[in-house]
């Protein structure tokens, strides 16, 4: 395999949800794909450069959206849910 290809990274994702209330499962998107995910702390295997936006769905409309684009191996961003079910959430890289 040529040098010059990107490797895919994985990176850790943790999801966080605010301490009251009932909140649906998030969905991570990497790469423009959806994937259902859990709250708690995960790994995903993304391409370097691509962009991670997270999203809430409460069978009626869509919030919490927030995207950010992917460091190198070993990064690990954070999603934090919005208070209520409006509104952006917030996605960071964790130093």
């Amino acid at each position: 395999m040529p040098e010059d290809e990107a490797q895919p990274a994985r990176i850790e994702l943790i999801l966080s949800r605010p301490p009251v209330g009932w909140f649906p499962k998030p969905t991570v998107v990497v790469g423009g794909r959806g994937q259902p995910a859990q709250w708690g702390t995960g790994t995903w295997q993304v391409e370097p450069g691509a962009t991670i936006g997270v999203y809430l769905f409460n069978r009626v409309w869509r919030f919490g959206a927030a995207e950010l684009v992917a460091g190198g191996p070993g990064t690990t961003l954070r999603y934090r849910a919005p208070w209520l079910p409006f509104g952006p959430g917030r996605l960071t890289s964790v130093a």
